[in-house]
């Protein structure tokens, strides 16, 4: 970019170094700031800075949290007996939107793909079943994006599940087939969840 300030310059890279903002759209934005008064960009400065200080995962679902463990798993309204199993923080925001499940979850922080060195150690998938184990779980439902990826990791989760007798199901499949569940609407979502179904293994053993 050639820009007068430097100060101005780096502000707008880092800017454009967040997804889905590109250049043009990180001057604006900086040159926006800049006309804000300096009392709302400090505001602006210190959520960052405390966001990034203070926000942790749950130490037992890994969701994001202020606190050791996040509301939905200290909640004493949810039910404990079922834990859905998602990808990413995202998806739990898309499921709870629906407000059609009451359980708890767990976040594996991906999915298996060995073409961008993803496996299975690097996931969550340890702590999930540690909870199965130690915990009065009954149904666990895989909530992952009905791609290969996300089949291979179900796949893999129901083999590691398999001789601990806990009901395992997916979502109904109102979900397109590679739709990733933060971007479906609520309501195909919501349905999806309280239609799910048995999970049928469908890779090779």
């Amino acid at each position: 970019m050639n820009i007068l300030s430097k100060h101005i310059e780096l502000a707008a890279e880092q800017v454009a170094s967040l997804p889905g903002i590109g250049k043009k759209t990180a001057l604006r934005l900086v040159l926006h700031l800049l006309r804000r008064k300096s009392d709302d960009v400090e505001k602006f400065s210190s959520a960052i800075s405390r966001m990034k200080e203070f926000v942790r995962n749950c130490s037992v679902c890994h969701n994001l949290t202020d606190h050791d463990v996040c509301a939905i798993c200290s909640s004493p309204y949810r039910d404990k007996t079922q834990i859905c199993v998602v990808a990413d923080i995202r998806d739990v925001m898309a499921i709870e939107a629906t407000e059609q499940f009451k359980g708890l979850y767990h976040v594996l922080g991906g999915v298996i793909s060995p073409l961008d060195g993803v496996g299975p150690a690097d996931l969550e998938i340890n702590s999930l079943v540690a909870r199965v184990t130690k915990e009065d779980v009954k149904e666990i439902i895989m909530a992952l994006t009905p791609s290969m990826e996300g089949d291979t990791t179900s796949f893999y989760i129901f083999r590691k599940l398999e001789t601990t007798g806990v009901c395992i199901s997916v979502l109904a499949r109102g979900v397109a087939v590679g739709g990733e569940l933060e971007y479906t609407d609520e309501v195909t979502l919501g349905r999806s969840v309280v239609q799910r179904t048995p999970y049928v293994p469908s890779l090779m053993k």
